[in-house]
């Protein structure tokens, strides 16, 4: 395992709770890009793959845990975009 590896996917997952939050409160997609958020949950889909056949450690719950959260803040996402379609109408 390295401790850098580790240490970046730790950094990252401080950062998501936040973003998942703001999105929740906001009930806006106003400054969030859906593109973004399914091109980083690709790269932890890699990670994972990585892990699962060539390295598998314990980060691997840390690749998981931060798919979870980009997962829930694109739920939000569409979440807020159907909010903000209905007020349109």
């Amino acid at each position: 395992m390295s401790i850098f590896e580790a240490l970046m996917l730790i950094c990252f997952g401080f950062s998501w709770p936040c973003s998942i939050y703001t999105s929740f409160k906001s009930k806006s997609t106003k400054g969030k890009s859906i593109l973004f958020l399914i091109i980083v949950n690709l790269g932890y889909i890699f990670g994972i793959i990585h892990k699962i056949f060539y390295n598998l450690d314990l980060v691997l719950i840390l690749y998981c845990l931060n798919f979870f959260m980009v997962s829930l803040d694109i739920a939000i996402y569409f979440r807020n975009y159907l909010l903000e379609k209905d007020e349109r109408l």
